[in-house]
């Protein structure tokens, strides 16, 4: 995982963990690894995890089972969705519409865009 300076770390690191729940590389009622061993992983302070995972918590991604470790909540792919839906809606999708207009962009233009997307003929980049 590479930081970047526009974003606090642990909010990256709680990030790259909303993803992977999203992408289903943990699912529901899993384990997350220990704070320990993620620090020791993405080579950070293990306060910055810890950070990291009680703003999870705070946001009802993850819960906290005393003496056993952290666990991905039952709705966290719900919540991480209404959260990033929001998130794009407020801060992406203005500079989107205003780079669509700048561009002259019209429907078919995007239409176009929206069925290479569904079938999958789009990767990011």
């Amino acid at each position: 995982m590479e930081f970047k300076s526009s974003k606090g770390i642990f909010l990256q690191i709680a990030d790259n963990l909303c993803n992977k729940i999203l992408e289903e590389n943990m699912k529901p009622g899993e384990r997350i690894v220990s704070v320990r061993e993620l620090a020791a992983e993405l080579e950070v302070n293990r306060n910055t995890v810890m950070r990291t995972y009680t703003f999870l918590q705070e946001e009802g991604i993850i819960q906290n089972k005393r003496g056993i470790g952290f666990f991905v909540a039952d709705d966290a792919v719900k919540l991480i969705n209404k959260k990033a839906k929001n998130e794009f809606f407020e801060n992406e999708l203005p500079a989107f519409i205003k780079k669509v207009k700048l561009l002259k962009l019209n429907s078919k233009d995007l239409n176009q865009l929206l069925s290479e997307i569904n079938n999958n003929n789009y990767e990011d980049k």
